[in-house]
């Protein structure tokens, strides 16, 4: 089993989480395996996806060598019933001290939700591991620039809106990672066609990522 440390190993050096929110659970299985052919090796399953406690347990079984965490965890309750199920790390959309508590008695890593420099501030200084900066692609690279003078040291993942078009530009701009949604999975994912759609963005998003670290 790997420990807080290691966990947090793999997720800044692959970068890539890829969120998983769907509307049926059925289409859970499907999309995880369709991903890990791709090459990601970070999954999230969020809490409003239908059956997401069920859905990490089996993941943890599927795939031993896959970090499987919980996103869109707004409240203790969903925390709890995350690490319950065997989430090896929790992702916020908020910043929330009672949170961060628990994924910090839990000894896993949490990467919290923030969008302002207070916010930031904020889940630093109640434990966060990482900065989940939501809603990034809104607000683009050069409000990542202007963090970076107070935040030179922080590790913050990008997260919302980011799509196989901007990539490159954000990991040119020294992101620490990436969150990707719906630009690699449709919530409304559930036919052939879908899951062959899945596993080549998902190979396209892990090439775009590292030809944007060659470029570094």
């Amino acid at each position: 089993m790997k420990g807080k440390e290691e966990i947090l190993d793999v997720l800044v050096t692959e970068k890539l989480v890829a969120v998983v929110r769907l509307n049926q659970q059925a289409f859970v299985q499907p999309v995880l395996d369709r991903l890990v052919a791709g090459g990601i090796k970070i999954l999230e399953i969020t809490t409003n996806t239908p059956g997401f406690r069920t859905e990490i347990k089996n993941a943890r079984l599927r795939y031993p060598d896959i970090l499987i965490g919980a996103g869109t965890v707004t409240n203790t309750h969903l925390a709890e019933h995350a690490i319950a199920s065997g989430a090896q790390f929790l992702v916020t959309p908020n910043t929330n001290k009672e949170i961060v508590e628990i994924a910090v008695n839990a000894n896993i890593p949490i990467l919290m939700g923030a969008l302002t420099p207070s916010e930031i501030s904020d889940a630093l200084s109640y434990g966060a591991d990482i900065i989940k900066l939501f809603p990034a692609g809104q607000f683009g690279t050069s409000y990542l620039n202007a963090l970076r003078g107070p935040f030179k040291n922080v590790k913050i993942f990008a997260v919302g809106g980011i799509g196989l078009d901007t990539l490159a530009e954000w990991v040119q701009a020294g992101i620490d990672g990436l969150g990707i949604g719906s630009s690699l999975v449709k919530a409304t994912a559930s036919t052939a066609e879908d899951m062959k759609e899945i596993e080549d963005l998902a190979k396209q998003f892990i090439k775009g990522l590292r030809r944007g670290e060659d470029i570094i």
